[in-house]
């Protein structure tokens, strides 16, 4: 009984966490499809009405999302023991590996591409106008990175249920 409740716990974590994470990038890639170039007025001031947008736009659980995404997907391999399998993509665990490690590639791209360059744009960390305005583009990029990378994710993921079919 214990296991079984440990699985539903662990899937509806990477559940949710997929829906707020992978939603969000969605979300953002409907409602801003194309890069709106900043001017440094909308950054110089900060009740400028662009400056105070991207402000309500950062709520950071997005962020968070992807480490309780990443953390109970492993989770739920490790449990069943699958996890060494799904890393070395071997046999029919190597959909979800493969899609495992897509993943790790967007988490690692949210933390330490976008989230640093968010910071500079967002006037968190200090930095000059120009290096401001060159981070919202940066910013802009890695979030589309990661939406188009959620595809084949979200795709290994599906076909990690099939994988005998596929890869066996």
């Amino acid at each position: 009984m214990e296991s079984v409740l440990f699985e539903v716990v662990a899937r509806w974590l990477h559940f949710l966490g997929a829906l707020v994470w992978i939603g969000h990038n969605y979300a953002t890639a409907v409602t801003r499809p194309r890069y709106v170039p900043l001017a440094a007025a909308d950054l110089s001031d900060p009740e400028s009405p662009r400056q105070r947008v991207l402000l309500q736009r950062e709520h950071g659980a997005f962020r968070y999302a992807s480490l309780l995404t990443w953390a109970s997907g492993a989770l739920i391999l490790w449990h069943r023991g699958w996890l060494g399998d799904a890393l070395s993509l071997h046999g029919a665990l190597a959909p979800l590996g493969l899609g495992m490690w897509i993943a790790t590639l967007m988490v690692a791209n949210l933390w330490f591409v976008l989230w640093p360059h968010q910071q500079r744009v967002l006037g968190f960390v200090p930095a000059p106008i120009d290096e401001r305005l060159r981070a919202s583009r940066v910013t802009f990029l890695s979030a589309r990175v990661n939406t188009m990378l959620s595809i084949p994710v979200l795709f290994f993921m599906g076909a990690g249920t099939h994988g005998v079919a596929l890869f066996g």
